[in-house]
């Protein structure tokens, strides 16, 4: 039996998984469980913010959320809320202590330095959650921790030497995301019909789902991990073909993939990542786009659910509650911009 690439690709995952001990870890069992841990989260509303805030709960650690109250302010009723800003506006923390804190909601150097100085006498760890974007470009493959980047994340550090973790996720996608940068493709997918798929099938793209990365960032505070650590799928496991062929298992749709080149979508106007989301093409400044090294962080224990099992939830999640409230996506092409390219591919393939 011929086995398939994105087959191939899934069975090495969970080998790989597995030799190193570490899956998605939403099913510890109580007895693996930590003693309970007093956990300051700064945000917590958001997308990322609620998935780390259940995956503590779920572990039986004590929350207290900072915010304004401006973001889902229904959400977590039990949990302890403080409200203030980040920005000038932090008197609610003064006074109290805790385990760690995680600052998921930190975006200026300034704003961070403040908080990790009013902190850094109250809490153990200060995990903060950066992105890979913070690195200065993507041109080479294999980039890993080392590589150049702004200031931004050094703010936490200068407090608080020795006792921060830096976790720098790529594109985070799943259940909840209000980007739609990854949505778009299970949802047109489940859709149907001819969908215009980018470049080449094999072009790697990497992401983490936000229930995995919330689950990872809990498991940091409880075995105290520091350091700096990028968060995202091991470079080369999935390709843009394992996404889109993903989103059709899952959608259980007929859909066809016509594979456009990315010299074509340029001339048509057609930008990738933001008409065709989650897709960068592997050249010149983008080469190490989808290669970014991710070892450090799976050695820590950072595990990934099935690329189908992400594609589902999320149009799961879209189906029951997201299109009731808001129909229309804010990433990727409308269908008659779709269509048009589409026909003008056709066209150009035309002999003579």
């Amino acid at each position: 039996m011929k086995l398939s690439r994105r087959r191939f690709i899934g069975g090495a995952l969970a080998a790989f998984a597995a030799l190193h001990g570490f899956m998605p870890r939403q099913g510890l069992s109580a007895e693996r469980r930590q003693a309970k841990l007093r956990i300051l989260i700064l945000g917590g509303t958001g997308f990322l913010g609620p998935h780390t805030v259940r995956a503590a709960l779920a572990r039986g650690h004590e929350l207290t959320l900072f915010n304004r109250g401006k973001t889902n302010p229904g959400l977590f009723a039990d949990v302890e809320s403080l409200r203030g800003d980040r920005d000038g506006d932090l008197e609610a923390l003064a006074g109290r202590n805790w385990d760690a804190v995680i600052d998921n909601s930190g975006y200026v150097p300034r704003i961070v330095g403040d908080s990790a100085r009013l902190l850094a006498g109250a809490v153990r760890q200060y995990v903060f959650i950066s992105s890979v974007s913070a690195y200065a470009d993507f041109s080479t493959p294999g980039a890993d921790e080392t590589a150049p980047l702004g200031r931004l994340e050094r703010a936490a550090e200068a407090e608080m030497p020795g006792r921060v973790t830096v976790i720098r996720p790529g594109l985070i996608v799943g259940p909840g995301d209000p980007t739609d940068r990854f949505t778009y493709w299970p949802v047109r997918v489940a859709r149907g019909g001819e969908v215009l798929a980018p470049g080449d099938p094999a072009t790697p793209v990497q992401l983490i789902d936000v229930r995995d990365l919330g689950a990872w960032i809990v498991h940091c505070v409880e075995a105290r991990v520091l350091g700096v650590y990028n968060a995202l799928s091991p470079a080369g496991a999935w390709s843009t073909g394992d996404l889109l062929e993903a989103c059709r298992d899952a959608a259980g749709s007929d859909a066809r993939f016509t594979w456009v080149d990315a010299a074509f979508l340029e001339a048509q106007g057609v930008a990738a990542w933001s008409d065709l989301p989650v897709w960068l093409p592997a050249e010149g400044d983008y080469a190490g786009s989808g290669r970014t090294s991710a070892a450090k962080a799976v050695a820590a224990g950072l595990g990934f659910r099935p690329l189908r099992t992400t594609a589902a939830d999320t149009l799961a999640w879209w189906q029951d509650e997201r299109a009731r409230a808001d129909p229309k996506l804010r990433a990727g092409l409308d269908p008659g911009r779709e269509r048009a390219v589409l026909e003008a591919w056709h066209e150009s393939r035309q002999p003579g």
